[in-house]
C-alpha cells in the first residue's frame, strides 16, 4: 500500500495532573496525535512508534490497520508527567521520568510514503544521520520540539539546535510553536521568525500560536485563527494542527486552503481531551459554522 505520510517518532506513557490535582495516566506523544488528526484529514497513515517491546499495549491506542504500525525497540519507553496550573492548560510544568532511544535510519520501515514526519518529543529522539538518509526516502518534515527541547535530569529546558544551518535546508516543511521560533531566531516577531528559517533553508514553515497558525512559504505570509469553543483536550494542539496540515499537502490543497483545514481541525479537537477522533465530515461541518 502507497502512504501519504509516516510518523516517526516515540509514543509516551503520560501522567497528568490536573489545576485541581485530579489525576490521569495515557497514551500521548506526538505520532500518538498526528495520526488521528491525519486520519481525519483523509491520508493514507503509517505510524513507527518508538517504545520498549514490554510496553506493546501502547499499540492497542491506535485503531489503525496492523499493518500500518510498527514497533521500533528500545530499552525504555518514553515516560512524562504533565502538571497543569490552569484550566486552559496553558501553563504546565513537563517532566521527562525516562527517554526512549534514539531512532537510527536502519530502524525506519521499508514502507511507500511520500512524507516522513518526523514528530519527536526531545532532543536525542533523532540521531543527525537520519534526516539525510530520509531525504534520499522522500519528502521530510520535522516539528523543532524534537530538536530544541532537552532532558536535563528530568527538567525540560530548551536550548538552540546547534545543527541547524545543516539540517533545515533539507526539510519540506517545518513546525514551530512562536517560544520555539524565538530560540531558533532570535525573533519574537512570528514573521520575522518566519522569514529567517526559510533564509536558512526551510522551504515552508508553520509557527503555531494560541491566537493563530501562520506558514510562510517564502514569497506569502499566510494566517489563520483558532476559534476553539474550550481548551479542555489542549493537549496535542500543535501535533493536530501540522498533521491536519501536511495531510491536506500531501493530497492536493493549497497553502490556505489547507492552514484553513488544520486550524478548524484543531479548534474542533481541543474541545476535547485526547486525539481527535472525529471525520472529515465534521471538520467541513466546522469550516462552514466558523469560518464562512
Amino acid at each position: 500500500m502507497k502512504y501519504d505520510i509516516m510518523f516517526v517518532g516515540p509514543v509516551t506513557r503520560d501522567h497528568n495532573i490536573d489545576y485541581q490535582g485530579d489525576e490521569v495516566h495515557d497514551v500521548g506523544g506526538a505520532v500518538y496525535f498526528c495520526a488521528y488528526a491525519a486520519r481525519a484529514a483523509q491520508a493514507r497513515v503509517f505510524s513507527a512508534i518508538k517504545i520498549s517491546p514490554e510496553d506493546a499495549d501502547i499499540l492497542d491506542a491506535f485503531d489503525f490497520p496492523k499493518e500500518s504500525l510498527a514497533l521500533l525497540p528500545s530499552e525504555k519507553t518514553t515516560l512524562m508527567r504533565n502538571t497543569y496550573f490552569s484550566a486552559d492548560r496553558e501553563r504546565r510544568k513537563a517532566e521527562c521520568l525516562a527517554q526512549s532511544d534514539p531512532i537510527p535510519p536502519e530502524e525506519i520501515p521499508e514502507a511507500d510514503c511520500r512524507l516522513y514526519h518526523l514528530c519527536g518529543l526531545l532532543y536525542g529522539d533523532f540521531p543527525n544521520d537520519l534526516i539525510p538518509a530520509l531525504k534520499q526516502r522522500g519528502m521530510v518534515s520535522a516539528d523543532a520540539q524534537g530538536f530544541l527541547r532537552h532532558n536535563e535530569d528530568g527538567s525540560m529546558n530548551f536550548h538552540d539546535w546547534a545543527d541547524k544551518l545543516t539540517f533545515l535546508p533539507m526539510l519540506d516543511f517545518l513546525k514551530t510553536d512562536a517560544a520555539e521560533a524565538e530560540i531558533l531566531t532570535g525573533y519574537a516577531d512570528r514573521h520575522e521568525a518566519a522569514k529567517q528559517l526559510y533564509a536558512w533553508g526551510s522551504r515552508e514553515t508553520m509557527i503555531s500560536h494560541n491566537s493563530e497558525m501562520l506558514v510562510y512559504d517564502g514569497s506569502s505570509f499566510y494566517t489563520c485563527p483558532v476559534k476553539a469553543r474550550n481548551l479542555s483536550g489542549r493537549t496535542g494542539r500543535g501535533d493536530t494542527t501540522f498533521a491536519g496540515y501536511l495531510s491536506r499537502r500531501m493530497l492536493g490543497d493549497d497553502i490556505p486552503t489547507a492552514l484553513e483545514y488544520a486550524t478548524a481541525l484543531v479548534s474542533l479537537k481541543m474541545e476535547q481531551p485526547g486525539p481527535f477522533r472525529g471525520t472529515d465530515a465534521d471538520v467541513r461541518a466546522y469550516i462552514n459554522e466558523f469560518y464562512r
